[in-house]
Parts: C-alpha cells; sequence; structure tokens
C-alpha cells in the first residue's frame, strides 16, 4: 500500500501530456521517418569561436567517465558495455571526447566510423533520445571544425539520427532532456540543406523558443533549480548562438535576441551562484567535472556575445534570485547560498534533493560548509544518501525527509516554500524562509529559519518548528573533508590538519549535539568522509534549535 501511494504522489503531479506519452512508449516501439536518400551540407556554415573543450584522455582509446577510466582495443569498442553503469555508457555514446585535442584526429574519425558500424539504428543506448541528441550536435562541430570533408557514411548516419530523433522527441520526459532534442534538431536543421533540414530546423527551432520561456525563469536560472544543469544549458544556448551567428541563415531577429538575452541572465546567475572557489554550489544533482567550469563558461560567453567580464566587488554583496529561491550574501572570499526554493517543476523533479533551506558557506575564499554533492544515477546507498534531507545542512523532523525521495530519480510528496526573503538591517543582512514539508506529520508542524550575516564573519542560523505536539529536530552541519571537528567547552571547532581553527560552531539553545561521519560527492564516482555535526532537540512544538558560526581571526 505504501508503494501504491508514493506511485499515486508521483504520478499526480505529471502533465496529462507525459502520461499520454509514458504510455505510447511502452506500446509502441521507437519509430522513425526514413533517413533523406540524399544528403547535402549546407554550404557557408561555420561553428564560429571554439566551444568549451573536455579534459584531455589519456590515450586515443581510453575513456573517462564519471572518474572511471576504461582502455578498449582500437578495433574492439564495447559501445554495450554492460557491466558498466547506464550514465557512463550514455557517456560513451555522447562523442564529447571529440572535442579533446589530445585524442587524434584519426582515432576519432576509427571512433565515428566504428560506432556507424557497430551501432545499428535505434537498437541500444546509444538510440535512447538523449544521447542522440549530444551526439549530434558534437558530431556536427567535429565536422565543421575539421579541414577533410566528412565520410558519406557519416554524414548518412547523421542525417538518420536527426529523422529519429524527429520521430522520438522525450514528451515523457520534458525538461533538460526536451530541450537538448530541440538544440539538436535546430543544429541538423542548420547543418543539411533540403527539405529534411528545413523541417529540423523550424521544428527544433519552435521546439527551443517555447522551452527558453517555460525553463528558463525570470531571475535567469534553469527551472531544475541544479547548478550543474544550468551550465549545461547556458552551453547549449551559447552554441546555438554561435552556430547561428555564423551559419549566414536569417533565422527569426526576435527569437534570436530573446535567445541572446536569456543567455545574458543566465551568465548573470551562475556568478551569484558560485562560491569564491569559482566553482558552483551542489545543489540538488549537481557535481563538479560534469557541465564545464563557470570561467570556461564565462569565457565562452564573453567570445559569444563580446560582453565585458563584472569586475569583483570588496563591499557585502547581496542576490535574490526569487524564482529560482536562492539567497546569496558575503563579503570577499566569505560568502553563503541558501536554497529556499522549489525542488524544480512539479512534472520533472528527477534531480531534486531534500535541501530547502539548507545552505552552503565558503570562509576566506575555500568551502568550509557544503552540500553532500551526487555520487551516482544508480539506486545504491550512495544515491539516497545524496537526496536526502540528513546529506544537507538543514533540520530533518521526526526522523523524516522534507520531500518523498523515492528511487533514483522519483518524489512523491514535495516540500514547498511558503516565505522567503533577503533584508538589511543596521549593516546586517537577513534571510528568513519557510516550507512546508513536514506538514504531513502529526500537528502539522512548519519549518522555519533565520539566517543572520553581521558582515564581518558571524553568521546565526536559527530554526523553529510551529504546529502542535511533541517532535524530535535534528540540524545537520556538513563540514567540508578538509577540516576536521574538535568539541570544545562551548561547542565545535572547525579547522585545519594543524590545529588552526578556522571558525567555531556554538549552540544558542541547549540541545544534545554530536559528531558522525558523512559521505561527501563533489563529483560522480568520488566518495570521502566528512565530519557533520549535529544538533538535536525533542519538546512540544513551537519549539526551537539554533546555533552560531564565527570565523576565527587569523593573525
Amino acid at each position: 500500500m505504501e508503494r501504491l501511494l508514493l506511485y499515486a504522489y508521483t504520478v499526480s503531479y505529471l502533465r496529462l501530456s507525459q502520461v499520454v506519452a509514458q504510455v505510447l512508449k511502452r506500446v509502441r516501439p521507437s519509430f522513425r521517418l526514413p533517413p533523406p536518400r540524399s544528403v547535402k551540407v549546407r554550404s557557408g556554415v561555420t561553428i564560429g569561436l571554439s566551444p568549451v573543450v573536455s579534459p584531455s584522455a589519456a590515450d586515443d582509446f581510453s575513456f573517462c567517465f564519471l572518474n572511471r577510466t576504461v582502455s578498449f582495443p582500437p578495433s574492439a569498442i564495447d559501445w554495450a558495455a554492460p557491466e558498466l553503469p547506464k550514465l557512463w555508457r550514455y557517456n560513451l555514446h555522447y562523442f564529447d571526447y571529440l572535442a579533446d585535442p589530445a585524442r587524434s584526429d584519426e582515432a576519432k574519425c576509427r571512433l565515428i566510423s566504428d560506432w556507424i558500424a557497430k551501432n545499428p539504428a535505434g537498437a541500444g543506448d546509444g538510440w535512447e533520445p538523449y544521447p542522440v541528441s549530444l551526439r549530434m550536435v558534437n558530431w556536427i562541430k567535429f565536422f565543421l571544425q575539421r579541414e577533410n570533408p566528412p565520410e558519406n557514411t557519416w554524414l548518412q548516419s547523421l542525417a538518420t539520427q536527426a529523422a529519429w530523433l524527429e520521430c522520438n522527441l522525450e514528451h515523457h520526459l520534458l525538461a533538460n532532456h526536451l530541450f537538448k532534442n530541440a538544440v539538436a534538431l535546430v543544429f541538423a536543421g542548420v547543418y543539411f540543406e533540403g527539405a529534411d533540414a528545413e523541417r529540423w530546423l523550424h521544428k527544433g527551432w519552435e521546439m527551443l523558443q517555447q522551452e527558453l520561456v517555460e525553463q528558463f525563469l525570470s531571475d535567469g536560472g534553469h527551472y531544475e533549480r541544479s547548478p550543474m544543469y544550468h551550465s549545461i544549458g547556458l552551453v547549449d544556448c551559447l552554441d546555438v548562438v554561435n552556430l547561428l551567428d555564423h551559419s549566414g541563415l536569417l533565422v527569426e531577429t526576435q527569437g534570436i535576441a530573446r535567445l541572446k538575452d536569456t543567455v545574458r541572465l543566465a551568465v548573470a546567475y551562475l556568478r551569484a551562484l558560485c562560491l569564491p572557489d569559482g566553482a558552483i554550489a551542489l545543489f540538488n544533482d549537481s557535481a563538479f567535472g560534469i557541465a564545464p567550469s563557470p570561467a570556461q563558461i564565462f569565457d565562452y560567453a564573453g567570445r559569444v556575445l563580446g560582453d565585458a567580464l563584472p569586475v569583483s566587488c570588496e563591499a557585502v554583496e547581496t542576490y535574490e534570485l526569487k524564482e529560482s529561491g536562492y539567497y546569496v550574501f558575503g563579503r570577499g572570499g566569505d560568502r553563503l547560498v541558501v536554497d529556499c526554493g522549489p525542488i524544480g517543476p512539479d512534472y520533472q523533479p528527477g534531480h531534486a534533493h531534500c535541501d530547502t533551506l539548507s545552505y552552503e558557506l565558503a570562509i576566506d575564499g575555500r568551502r568550509l560548509i557544503v552540500d553532500s554533492g551526487v555520487y551516482d544515477y544508480e539506486a545504491s546507498p550512495e544515491r539516497a544518501y545524496a537526496r536526502s534531507t540528513r546529506a544537507h545542512n538543514t533540520v530533518v523532523v521526526d526522523g523524516v525527509d522534507q520531500s518523498e525521495i523515492w528511487g533514483v530519480f522519483r518524489v512523491a510528496r514535495r516540500a514547498r516554500p511558503i516565505r522567503a526573503a533577503l533584508r538589511t538591517a543596521g549593516g546586517a543582512v537577513v534571510f528568513e524562509g519557510a516550507h512546508d514539508g513536514y506538514c504531513r506529520l502529526p500537528g502539522r508542524p512548519i519549518h522555519a529559519r533565520t539566517i543572520t550575516y553581521d558582515g564581518r564573519g558571524e553568521w546565526v542560523i536559527e530554526d523553529r518548528l510551529t504546529g502542535r505536539g511533541r517532535h524530535h529536530l535534528e540540524s545537520y552541519v556538513h563540514v567540508h573533508p578538509d577540516f576536521q571537528v574538535t568539541q570544545t567547552e562551548k561547542g565545535f571547532s572547525i579547522g585545519e590538519a594543524n590545529g588552526r581553527a578556522i571558525a567555531l560552531v556554538e549552540p544558542m539553545i541547549p540541545c544534545e549535539v554530536r559528531v558522525e561521519r558523512g559521505w561527501y560527492f563533489p563529483e560522480f564516482g568520488v566518495k570521502s568522509e566528512k565530519d557533520v555535526i549535529v544538533l538535536s532537540r525533542t519538546d512540544e512544538a513551537p519549539l526551537g534549535l539554533g546555533y552560531r558560526i564565527t570565523k576565527v581571526a587569523q593573525a
């Protein structure tokens, strides 16, 4: 019965179009239009500025994805690789490595021909719409940047993939998958000429315009609320601008202007969500090393759009990304990012974590209090932990998650923000927010949090649970693995291995305290242990819990 309820709540949020598409996907096989009998490349198209490139390979036929390296004999690439995780296999079919300057051109050409020979149309992971979309874009970029023209078999395969994708768009998933589909059709439509190409371009461009409005919010953020997927979507937009600006095609002027405006907002949004180390905050499904780094994206955006980079500021900075639900404040190397937004679009929360009212904090340019990140997309203990409330710097009530996270990508009932605001008061910055994720518990409790920053090096985190009845609160504080936690007379010291203290954490309300071990997943496939400070209290609602983080001045 419990499982049935989870399914019922999960399905209740889906769009009718998704449900219909899910049913059709299961009752009929994938299908495709016949590929064009003759394919011709449009003349005069270039990619212009070089897009961001992937890391170098160890050798021509070695592949490192998700921090796992596999080498194949040149004549025996295992495109199926059943013993490897599906996301790893997806990456093999993406062909991002065509942009790798360390891999020889001969090897890249051999890999394309080998893929065509061993992956018949519609069969296996490589023909799922998402990897098809990424591969099409990567092949076209590669073809446009080579001096030698592509082989006819390559062009025929590419056109076949475009025709297949056109009939297998991911309307059952929507979100970033459908966006990738649209980008791929635009690329195919620009690269080829003829009636099929014109149809792909028209369809892809129309989809892209619709999804830009749907997926990029008024504050510039991608609506799945993952800084990693935001970065990926931003690069997609930059690639489309780059291609169209160098295609010579007369594409709708208003649409191009709207796309460039979206890109500029998205760049500003990404800047706000970076910590002082220059990397993204790790909210929801986010990890380093998947999307290009922010520095690479800013460089690419500057070259594509011709915009100057902003000058850094040493005063207290605040950012209210209200529609996304992120609130940022700090000075110099000290910066805090707090999440009080929806977990994602109701109909597609697959990349959501239980991180409402969680935060990440950097002091002196280094991450101190961290999100746990993401390890994999498998049904693993690591995946379950990474999405749970206890893996984030927020409050667990009665041992229950804020949102009913289950499976690898599913969410049933979910936490919703009730309020969120950022204000200044007497030189301090004050964030206030609340969510209703625990209202399904007896007494219908509401979790509210206030974070006050004095502008100099003190952060006060105050939690309050309203409602009725007796409840157990646990507030988690995840410390970066580079630092160690030592108990002191008043609380805890967070410091270097050499004993140098960086910050003090002191409870403000009498409570039980303990230090336990947790996992940190800054990249896919990377796992390390970290100290987690846990403050807990049981009492009748309303009740509170809180602590102060004080930066230790260095001599």
